[in-house]
């Protein structure tokens, strides 16, 4: 007689494959988060597809998707790796002692400003956990990309992610004393029209600047000859006395205190938005990641590094 019950405990690794997959729609994307072989992924769904006698997924060249029996199995299987989880999570916290692999996106000059430093102190006091930062700007799908949390700016529209907010992120616009001796300051967004405005690229894109006013937040199309793609060196051609840059006050606190920098236009700046921390849903938050969140929030909880220097 077949016990049915051991075939569960001793493949329980293929049904933690399957999952991959199926988040990840793709088998070379599962391997990778997976540390395995694109190989041994597909064998490990021909084999529960093999002891359930059904399909679970539907394999194009181009795409894949689960099939109707996929999708239940699919609802069902993450309700028992909850379950592991939550009984993995309890046995953790009873122990003090967060570990494993935690893999963080954040903004790349924020995060190498601002995270950095506190992500170093987070790591010496907790020597099991393994830290894997990924600094870009784009938005990445964490579900997609196995990533366990981001911290974003602004309000996250994603209904499988959750946010908390850690701080806020205040736009300016600055230039440097020599410029606006040379060329006047601007009192209005209309006077941009008579000054160099240094533009952020993003994915191509330029990025527009905001302003309030009368209680609205306007898009100013910025118009300059400089274009860059990366936001500390806008700032260090805005200290070169270039022109006009509109960037977050955590990049130029600095240069604002010591002079180097002066605000302009600041009756019109915007409003400002949430800096979070975004982390995918699940019915209980994983150790590692809520001690990091409280590490970060407990670091700002009285003001964020970037406005002491503004005191």
């Amino acid at each position: 007689m077949v016990n049915h019950a051991n075939i569960s405990l001793n493949n329980i690794s293929d049904i933690v494959i399957f999952i991959r997959v199926a988040d990840a729609g793709s088998f070379s994307k599962a391997a990778d988060l997976l540390n395995l072989s694109r190989s041994a992924v597909g064998k490990s769904i021909q084999r529960l597809e093999s002891r359930l006698s059904s399909r679970l997924i539907h394999r194009t060249t181009r795409k894949l998707s689960l099939t109707d029996e996929g999708l239940l199995f699919y609802q069902a299987a993450q309700r028992i790796l909850h379950d592991v989880e939550d009984a993995e999570n309890m046995m953790l916290k009873r122990h003090h002692s967060p570990k494993g692999r935690l893999r963080i996106t954040m903004p790349v000059a924020f995060g190498r400003l601002h995270l950095m430093p506190i992500l170093l102190d987070f790591l010496d006091v907790y020597p099991d956990i393994a830290l894997e930062v990924i600094f870009s700007d784009d938005y990445q799908d964490l579900i997609e990309d196995g990533i366990d949390l981001a911290i974003r700016f602004g309000q996250q529209k994603d209904s499988r992610l959750v946010q908390q907010r850690l701080a806020q992120h205040q736009l300016l616009v600055c230039a440097s004393p020599q410029y606006l001796a040379q060329f006047g300051q601007p009192h209005s967004p209309e006077d941009l029209l008579k000054h160099q405005q240094l533009i952020y690229l993003h994915q191509g894109r330029p990025v527009a600047w905001r302003f309030q006013v009368n209680a609205e937040t306007i898009r100013y199309a910025a118009q300059g000859r400089i274009r860059l793609y990366d936001v500390q060196a806008l700032t260090d051609t805005a200290l070169a006395h270039f022109g006009l840059i509109q960037v977050g006050e955590f990049l130029v606190a600095d240069s604002l205190a010591q002079g180097q920098l002066v605000e302009v236009l600041s009756a019109f700046r915007p409003a400002p938005q949430p800096i979070c921390a975004v982390y995918p849903s699940k019915r209980h938050l994983s150790p590692k990641v809520s001690c990091l969140i409280d590490y970060i929030r407990q670091r700002w909880q009285q003001q964020p590094t970037w406005r002491e220097s503004l005191k």
